[in-house]
């Protein structure tokens, strides 16, 4: 068996991300320390290899390894990987390891994505290895959820709130079944029948009794659907709503989606479509909340609260 394998690439069509990933096999002999740190620079996730029916391997993810890649500035998520589980079925009276073992290590060290266990020799999840390297990269779990506290983050919560506040077109706090439709056509290009819709909601009311009032879904079963998606492995279905709603990996709005560009020649002028002029018009219609025809300062506040600030 090789000591260190030749790099290998797993052409996009075979992958279901259909994104080209190449696996760099790496020495942990101190003469090869050099190559290991340039490998790690170019890396985008990086997969740690123990064997559960070897101690001491496993000792070394913790005590090596890990504080490594913290030492060299490595920020990138990780992807622990328990080899030859089909050792623990033939060596019962061996000491392996467990997977109540590997929560502590994720507790402490919140750049792990997820631990996986495989048999490369029964060809056992080794394609869902790469699967989760390729998500932990595409869709990462650590800007949207906290682990330890089995909750969404700060960040996340609040992008969600917008994304709820804009979808919610009647203002009443509440996506009803069109309002539902609409966000799904947006996000996923495809609306909801209406056994599907009342399944969503079924599905919240079981666990999150006061995510659904008669009129439909409010923010808390929102905020409750999301959290389901992340804890059950769909973190690419938040990841897609967010990303759709112009939000970057780091769950900022992006530059291009504030900013999107123009290009008018230098001899030319530009001027809103009708129907741009009924879309702001509309807009300006529901914020004004005396009627008034004119936006006093709590209801100019509140027409930007959903933009980054007052221009």
């Amino acid at each position: 068996v090789q000591a260190v394998v030749p790099e290998v690439t797993i052409p996009p069509e075979v992958t279901p991300e259909k994104v080209t990933t190449h696996i760099i096999d790496t020495s942990s002999k101190s003469e090869d320390q050099d190559m290991l740190e340039r490998e790690l620079r170019k890396a985008n996730v990086v997969c740690i290899v123990y064997a559960v029916d070897e101690r001491s391997s496993f000792t070394q993810v913790h005590e090596y390894w890990l504080p490594l890649l913290r030492r060299q500035g490595v920020n990138l998520p990780v992807i622990l990987v328990g080899n030859k589980v089909d050792m623990r079925d033939e060596d019962i009276g061996r000491a392996t390891v467990l997977e109540d073992e590997v929560v502590p290590i994720m507790n402490e060290y919140r750049e792990i994505e997820i631990c996986v266990e495989c048999s490369a020799k029964a060809l056992l999840n080794v394609s869902e290895l790469f699967y989760f390297a390729q998500k932990a990269v595409l869709h990462p779990t650590r800007p949207l959820y906290d682990a330890r506290d089995h909750a969404m983050k700060p960040r996340c919560t609040e992008a969600l709130v917008r994304i709820f506040r804009l979808c919610d077109m009647d203002g009443d706090s509440v996506l009803n079944d069109a309002e539902l439709n609409e966000f799904q056509r947006k996000c996923f290009n495809t609306p909801l029948q209406q056994r599907e819709l009342e399944g969503v909601k079924d599905i919240i009311t079981a666990s999150r009794p006061d995510g659904i009032t008669s009129g439909g879904l409010n923010i808390e079963g929102f905020l409750y659907l999301h959290l389901l998606f992340i804890q059950r492995g769909r973190v690419e279905t938040t990841w897609m709503v967010l990303r759709r709603f112009g939000y970057g990996d780091d769950l900022s709005l992006r530059e291009d989606f504030l900013y999107p560009e123009c290009d008018v020649p230098p001899d030319c002028c530009v001027e809103l479509s009708p129907s741009g002029y009924a879309f702001l018009a509309e807009i300006f219609k529901r914020y004004d909340a005396d009627g008034d025809s004119a936006f006093c300062a709590t209801e100019l506040d509140n027409i930007f609260s959903l933009s980054p600030g007052i221009p």
